[in-house]
């Protein structure tokens, strides 16, 4: 009995990292039509992006409460519907101003999605006794690559960008109401009986993990936000082309975080990520120096292989802590990594606004050396302090 049950249970987390990254990642192989739509340059769609990680900053304040209050299926019903009708009044805005509210409220249904799912994937794998926290983020990739490679499509087509993102919050909330119809959630691990508080704030091993993520958000932030941009912008090439950036990425992701589980248990967090990080670095370098457009894409797929595990191998730590409950802690380190996304689009708009979009990307490599010398925080799981 206890294999019928696990095993649903299983495909079923990994179904809602999907459909979560599928509506969330709709907008942005669009954001160089909406970049056009707005009349705006670099710059200005940098602090335009900053919406939805400001609202992403604001949720995550409560994030923890929320789920602790509502459970896991009304969190993941009411936020898919928020963020989907978020997004899709952000792809009609014809003024930056207009495009950073509506971003904004998606942000806030993203910031609790977030932790939801993370929380719901810890304790399924406690619940299974073995890691699928890695192969959760691969399908979270895998929704990325899908709605990417629509996004690419759908553009190079000329489908305006407002009905695509109508109609992708449409499918994905209807997909969302029949997985909950028949998901019955993980139960609550014994450190989350405690209740978290209404803030979850940081300890210090938290703030480690925290330094530890910095390169990888940066730059999958960069290539979530830019890489479509940078295509355009360097290489000139066709719609299409320009959202094979994207979904490269994001397919280089998948791969790495679906077989990472197995790997991650026989070799160990630290040097899995250690090699994770040298992928990131020769990703970052490449896009920044190269002068072919293939090879660039092929530095997009090292960005996606690179920054792949280094965020998911951080929640499981933080969730493992063992000092507080998990949705606290996991709350936390998403709430001050995600301050990456908050400040890294302005930046790297103007950056490339002054300098050239191609050191948007360089910027990110003394993070990698920071990365490397925190990783050791990935060994503190289950410690008190």
């Amino acid at each position: 009995m206890g294999i019928k049950f696990r095993l649903p249970l299983v495909w079923n987390v990994y179904f809602s990292f999907f459909i979560y990254a599928f509506s969330l990642g709709a907008i942005f192989p669009r954001l160089g039509d909406l970049q056009l739509q707005m009349g705006i340059g670099p710059a200005a769609l940098g602090l335009s992006v900053t919406g939805a990680a400001l609202g992403v900053q604001v949720s995550l304040l409560m994030a923890s409460s929320v789920l602790s209050r509502l459970g896991f299926r009304k969190v993941m019903f009411f936020g898919m519907l928020l963020m989907g009708i978020g997004e899709a009044l952000a792809g009609l805005a014809t003024s930056p101003y207009v495009f950073f509210g509506w971003f904004f409220l998606a942000g806030l249904a993203i910031g609790v999605v977030e932790v939801a799912v993370n929380v719901e994937a810890d304790r399924v794998e406690a619940l299974a006794g073995r890691r699928i926290m890695n192969r959760s983020h691969a399908f979270w990739s895998l929704g990325f690559f899908a709605t990417g490679l629509l996004g690419a499509f759908v553009a190079q087509l000329g489908v305006p960008a407002g009905l695509h993102l109508s109609l992708t919050g449409l499918v994905s909330v209807a997909l969302t109401l029949l997985f909950l119809a028949r998901y019955q959630p993980a139960p609550i691990r014994g450190a989350d009986h405690d209740g978290p508080p209404k803030l979850a704030r940081p300890t210090r091993g938290i703030m480690i993990l925290v330094a530890f993520t910095l390169s990888a958000m940066l730059l999958e932030g960069a290539l979530i936000d830019w890489s479509v941009i940078y295509m355009r912008d360097v290489f000139e090439e066709s719609a299409f082309v320009n959202g094979l950036a994207l979904t490269l990425g994001a397919l280089g992701q998948f791969i790495i975080r679906f077989f990472a589980d197995p790997v991650v248990d026989r070799h160990g967090a630290e040097r899995v990520a250690r090699v994770s990080l040298i992928a990131l670095a020769l990703g970052a370098g490449v896009v920044s120096f190269t002068p072919n457009s293939t090879l660039a894409l092929i530095g997009f797929v090292f960005l996606g292989a690179g920054t792949a595990v280094i965020f998911p191998l951080a929640i499981s730590a933080a969730a493992q802590r063992g000092d507080r409950s998990s949705p606290e802690n996991v709350a936390a380190l998403a709430q001050f990594s995600f301050v990456t996304f908050l400040l890294a689009p302005p930046l790297l708009g103007f950056v490339a606004e002054n300098f050239g979009i191609r050191y948007s990307f360089g910027l990110a490599l003394p993070l990698i050396l920071g990365s490397w010398l925190t990783v050791g925080a990935l060994s503190h799981a289950g410690r008190k302090a």
